[in-house]
Formats: C-alpha cells, structure tokens, sequence
C-alpha cells in the first residue's frame, strides 16, 4: 500500500474540536479522519459521513440465511429422505419457521459482525497504524489528508488558530496488514 502525507491536529477537548471540523470542510480541506477516545454525538454529521449501510447489509444476510433453511430443509426432508413424522406431509412448512428464524437470526448477526470488521478494518492479528497513541486516551486528532498542492505551513497555522495544541507532518499508509504490534515495527520516513 503506499504512504500518503498527513496533517494531524491534537485538541484536548471536544467543544473545541467540533467547530474545528466544520471549518477545515467549508475551508475545502479533505478530512482523512477524526479519531477520539469517545463518541461525540454529531461528529458524522459535521464531518460529511454518509449513513451506512450496514443495515442493508443485515437484511440481505437475513434473507440469505431463511432462504438457505428453506431450501435444506425442504430438500432434505421432501425429496432426499422423506420421513412420515405422525402423519404430517413432507412439505411441513410450519414446524420449520422456528429452525427458519434461528437460521436467519445467525445470518444477519455473524454477517453484521464480519461486514462491521472489515469496514472498520479490525480483526484479530491485524493492526493499523496511529496517528497519535494518545487518541485513545485523552486528546482528539484530525487527520487531514495531503496532496501535491498542499502546503503545509499554511494549513499548520490554519489548524493553530482553531486551537490545536500539538500540529504535526505525518506520512502513513492508511491500510492495515497482518502482524502484531509488540513483535514488529514499521518505520514510515519519506523516501527522497
């Protein structure tokens, strides 16, 4: 993956960073994330996120795993072993809702959850870079993302003036990889 150029901003409270983060998106600059050791309410929303769709997601898993039970169900105990159970046909669609919903219930639920880890991109054994330790501790960082007509010394004061306290130039590849944090270490350093 390649390293791209950051502009990171720790605040060290809330009601400071969110008029912040409306100001860096009217001033045009590209916000890469804003990274806070709790929920701020409204924060998305300042920010310009999208809703997600998660929830589509779930539906379409759920949908997945009645239709599955349906069709092993049915073919199993309707053309591949039929059963005379007391009597009631081999199509027996009442006595199998409740296999139907516990099926559907673990679709959406184990779907929801793999779907939710990769779109944050967690999981066990795989890590991502920081941008400051500290974010998930005490202090709030927005991450700007850089281009080639970006220039730095003037989004630094930009950032100084909406009352960041610790302004940095950071270079960072933005996906995640396999490996662990206490046995191996990347060093990012711009390549000349």
């Amino acid at each position: 993956m390649a390293i791209k150029k950051f502009i990171t901003g720790n605040f060290y409270d809330e009601e400071i960073l969110f008029p912040a983060v409306k100001k860096v998106r009217r001033a045009g600059y590209r916000i890469h994330d804003v990274f806070t050791p709790f929920p701020i309410h409204g924060l998305d929303k300042a920010m310009g996120l999208r809703d997600t769709g998660l929830h589509t997601a779930g539906f379409i898993y759920g949908i997945t795993g009645t239709c599955t039970a349906l069709g092993f169900i049915s073919w199993t105990l309707a053309f591949d072993w039929k059963i005379n159970f007391g009597g009631k046909p081999y199509f027996s669609l009442p006595a199998w809702i409740p296999i139907m919903f516990e099926l559907t219930v673990l679709f959406a639920a184990v779907g929801m959850v793999m779907t939710f880890c990769y779109l944050c991109q967690i999981a066990p054994f795989v890590k991502k870079d920081h941008f400051n330790l500290r974010s998930t501790d005490d202090t709030f960082v927005l991450a700007l993302e850089c281009n080639d007509k970006t220039k730095d010394e003037e989004v630094i004061a930009f950032l100084n003036n909406l009352g960041a306290r610790e302004v940095a130039v950071q270079y960072k590849e933005t996906g995640w990889w396999l490996g662990r944090y206490d046995k191996d270490t990347m060093k990012f350093e711009k390549k000349n």
